[in-house]
């Protein structure tokens, strides 16, 4: 059922903390991506506590498909 996921917000790379500069930080905090388009997204299954990333039109709301997070093959 929908009642058992919660949107996360986008995924993005979070800058190193030890060498990102102030701009870069608070390029990472405060601005986003929005146009339409193809969107990586975390979501939260409430049921299970599981996060996983989900690849969603934004326009369509289509989800095109679903993952867990692997650090390895972050981008």
């Amino acid at each position: 059922p929908l009642q058992e996921f919660q949107f996360g917000g986008e995924f993005r790379q979070m800058p190193d903390p030890n060498t990102a500069s102030d701009e870069q930080w608070a390029d990472y905090v405060f601005n986003r991506n929005g146009e339409p388009s193809v969107k990586r997204e975390w979501w939260h299954h409430i049921a299970s506590g599981t996060w996983f990333l989900a690849e969603r039109d934004n326009v369509t709301d289509e989800i095109v498909r679903t993952y867990l997070f692997d650090r390895e093959g972050a981008q």
